[in-house]
Protein backbone atom coordinates (compact mmCIF):
# COMPACT_ATOMS: atom_id res chain seq x y z
CA UNK A 1 0.00 0.00 0.00
CA UNK A 2 1.13 3.55 -0.71
CA UNK A 3 2.79 4.97 2.47
CA UNK A 4 0.70 8.13 2.23
CA UNK A 5 -2.52 6.12 1.93
CA UNK A 6 -1.37 3.91 4.82
CA UNK A 7 -0.85 6.95 7.04
CA UNK A 8 -4.29 8.33 6.18
CA UNK A 9 -6.06 4.99 6.64
CA UNK A 10 -4.41 4.36 10.01
CA UNK A 11 -4.91 7.88 11.37
CA UNK A 12 -6.87 8.17 14.60
CA UNK A 13 -7.28 4.40 14.73
CA UNK A 14 -9.25 4.38 11.48
CA UNK A 15 -11.36 7.32 12.62
CA UNK A 16 -10.38 9.43 9.62
CA UNK A 17 -11.72 6.82 7.21
CA UNK A 18 -14.90 6.54 9.26
CA UNK A 19 -15.32 10.33 9.27
CA UNK A 20 -14.77 10.64 5.50
CA UNK A 21 -17.20 7.80 4.80
CA UNK A 22 -19.88 9.35 6.98
CA UNK A 23 -19.32 12.87 5.68
CA UNK A 24 -19.88 11.77 2.07
CA UNK A 25 -22.48 9.03 2.57
CA UNK A 26 -20.11 6.20 1.61
CA UNK A 27 -19.20 2.94 3.25
CA UNK A 28 -15.62 2.59 4.47
CA UNK A 29 -14.55 0.50 1.48
CA UNK A 30 -15.87 3.13 -0.93
CA UNK A 31 -14.18 5.91 1.03
CA UNK A 32 -10.85 4.06 0.94
CA UNK A 33 -11.21 3.46 -2.82
CA UNK A 34 -12.03 7.12 -3.39
CA UNK A 35 -9.05 8.33 -1.37
CA UNK A 36 -6.77 5.85 -3.15
CA UNK A 37 -8.06 7.02 -6.55
CA UNK A 38 -7.58 10.73 -5.74
CA UNK A 39 -4.11 10.52 -4.18
CA UNK A 40 -2.07 9.89 -7.37
CA UNK A 41 -3.12 13.24 -8.87
CA UNK A 42 -2.16 14.98 -5.65
CA UNK A 43 1.22 13.28 -5.47
CA UNK A 44 1.76 14.20 -9.12
CA UNK A 45 1.01 17.79 -8.15
CA UNK A 46 3.58 17.57 -5.37
CA UNK A 47 6.12 16.29 -7.93
CA UNK A 48 5.47 19.17 -10.30
CA UNK A 49 5.45 21.71 -7.49
CA UNK A 50 8.80 20.71 -5.98
CA UNK A 51 10.46 20.78 -9.38
CA UNK A 52 9.72 24.48 -9.67
CA UNK A 53 12.17 27.00 -8.27
CA UNK A 54 11.68 27.21 -4.51
CA UNK A 55 9.06 24.46 -4.63
CA UNK A 56 10.73 22.03 -2.25
CA UNK A 57 11.43 24.74 0.30
CA UNK A 58 7.84 25.96 0.01
CA UNK A 59 6.48 22.46 0.52
CA UNK A 60 8.69 21.82 3.53
CA UNK A 61 7.59 25.16 4.99
CA UNK A 62 3.93 24.26 4.48
CA UNK A 63 4.46 20.87 6.04
CA UNK A 64 6.16 22.19 9.14
CA UNK A 65 4.00 25.28 9.68
CA UNK A 66 0.63 24.57 8.07
CA UNK A 67 -1.11 22.76 10.93
CA UNK A 68 -2.40 20.07 8.57
CA UNK A 69 -1.80 17.28 11.10
CA UNK A 70 -4.95 18.27 12.93
CA UNK A 71 -7.05 16.54 10.29
CA UNK A 72 -5.39 13.20 11.02
CA UNK A 73 -5.20 13.65 14.78
CA UNK A 74 -8.81 14.78 15.21
CA UNK A 75 -11.11 13.56 12.41
CA UNK A 76 -13.92 15.83 13.64
CA UNK A 77 -11.94 18.79 12.22
CA UNK A 78 -12.39 17.45 8.66
CA UNK A 79 -15.64 19.40 8.40
CA UNK A 80 -13.47 22.53 8.36
CA UNK A 81 -10.84 21.21 5.93
CA UNK A 82 -12.45 22.33 2.68
CA UNK A 83 -10.98 25.83 2.60
CA UNK A 84 -7.50 24.53 3.46
CA UNK A 85 -7.93 21.78 0.88
CA UNK A 86 -8.98 24.17 -1.86
CA UNK A 87 -5.87 26.25 -1.21
CA UNK A 88 -3.72 23.11 -1.40
CA UNK A 89 -5.44 22.09 -4.64
CA UNK A 90 -4.70 25.51 -6.11
CA UNK A 91 -1.00 24.91 -5.51
CA UNK A 92 -0.93 21.28 -6.59
CA UNK A 93 -3.40 21.14 -9.49
CA UNK A 94 -3.61 24.77 -10.51
CA UNK A 95 -7.22 25.06 -11.68
CA UNK A 96 -10.77 23.96 -11.04
CA UNK A 97 -10.76 22.30 -14.46
CA UNK A 98 -7.87 20.11 -13.37
CA UNK A 99 -9.76 19.23 -10.18
CA UNK A 100 -12.82 18.30 -12.23
CA UNK A 101 -10.69 16.06 -14.45
CA UNK A 102 -9.19 14.34 -11.41
CA UNK A 103 -12.67 13.74 -9.98
CA UNK A 104 -13.95 12.40 -13.31
CA UNK A 105 -11.01 10.02 -13.63
CA UNK A 106 -11.48 8.79 -10.04
CA UNK A 107 -15.20 8.32 -10.74
CA UNK A 108 -14.35 5.99 -13.62
CA UNK A 109 -12.04 3.97 -11.37
CA UNK A 110 -14.34 3.74 -8.36
CA UNK A 111 -17.90 3.98 -9.64
CA UNK A 112 -18.52 6.81 -7.15
CA UNK A 113 -20.18 9.89 -8.65
CA UNK A 114 -17.84 12.65 -9.77
CA UNK A 115 -19.92 15.20 -7.82
CA UNK A 116 -19.10 13.37 -4.57
CA UNK A 117 -15.45 13.06 -5.55
CA UNK A 118 -15.22 16.78 -6.41
CA UNK A 119 -16.44 17.51 -2.89
CA UNK A 120 -14.02 14.97 -1.43
CA UNK A 121 -10.97 16.26 -3.27
CA UNK A 122 -10.21 19.23 -0.95
CA UNK A 123 -10.64 16.96 2.08
CA UNK A 124 -8.27 14.38 0.60
CA UNK A 125 -5.78 17.15 -0.24
CA UNK A 126 -5.89 18.27 3.40
CA UNK A 127 -5.41 14.68 4.53
CA UNK A 128 -2.47 14.19 2.17
CA UNK A 129 -0.75 17.29 3.51
CA UNK A 130 -1.58 16.17 7.02
CA UNK A 131 0.02 12.78 6.38
CA UNK A 132 3.14 14.39 4.93
CA UNK A 133 3.20 16.87 7.81
CA UNK A 134 2.80 14.10 10.37
CA UNK A 135 5.76 12.28 8.83
CA UNK A 136 7.86 15.44 8.82
CA UNK A 137 7.16 16.20 12.48
CA UNK A 138 8.11 12.71 13.57
CA UNK A 139 11.53 13.04 11.95
CA UNK A 140 14.26 15.64 11.85
CA UNK A 141 13.91 17.15 8.38
CA UNK A 142 17.16 19.05 8.52
CA UNK A 143 19.03 15.90 9.49
CA UNK A 144 17.40 13.94 6.71
CA UNK A 145 18.24 16.61 4.16
CA UNK A 146 21.87 16.66 5.30
CA UNK A 147 22.30 12.96 6.03
CA UNK A 148 20.48 11.59 3.01
CA UNK A 149 18.21 9.33 5.04
CA UNK A 150 15.22 7.96 3.18
CA UNK A 151 12.77 7.75 6.05
CA UNK A 152 9.81 9.93 6.95
CA UNK A 153 8.67 12.73 4.69
CA UNK A 154 11.81 12.71 2.58
CA UNK A 155 11.36 9.00 1.97
CA UNK A 156 7.76 9.57 0.95
CA UNK A 157 8.69 12.57 -1.18
CA UNK A 158 11.56 10.61 -2.66
CA UNK A 159 9.20 7.86 -3.77
CA UNK A 160 6.89 10.47 -5.34
CA UNK A 161 9.71 12.30 -7.04
CA UNK A 162 11.44 9.19 -8.38
CA UNK A 163 9.39 9.22 -11.56
CA UNK A 164 11.38 6.53 -13.34
CA UNK A 165 11.50 4.33 -10.18
CA UNK A 166 15.27 3.83 -10.36
CA UNK A 167 15.74 4.43 -6.63
CA UNK A 168 16.96 8.03 -7.01
CA UNK A 169 14.92 11.21 -7.26
CA UNK A 170 18.00 13.28 -8.15
CA UNK A 171 18.01 12.42 -11.85
CA UNK A 172 14.28 13.15 -12.12
CA UNK A 173 14.60 16.52 -10.37
CA UNK A 174 17.60 17.45 -12.53
CA UNK A 175 15.68 16.52 -15.66
CA UNK A 176 12.85 18.85 -14.57
CA UNK A 177 15.26 21.68 -13.79
CA UNK A 178 17.13 21.18 -17.06
CA UNK A 179 13.83 21.23 -18.94
CA UNK A 180 12.94 24.53 -17.31
CA UNK A 181 16.38 25.96 -18.01
CA UNK A 182 16.29 24.99 -21.67
CA UNK A 183 12.59 25.82 -22.07
CA UNK A 184 11.40 22.23 -22.48
CA UNK A 185 8.91 20.24 -20.43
Amino acid sequence: MNPLLETIMGAAGGGVLQQVAGQFGLNQSQAQSAIAALLPALTGGVQRNVQQEGGLEGLLGALTGGGHQQYLDDPSTLGNATQDGNSILGHLLGSKDASRQVAAQAAEQTGIGSDVLKQMLPIVASLAMGALSKQSSSNNLAGMMQGGQSSGVMGILGSFLDQNKDGSMVDDLLKGVAGQFFGRR
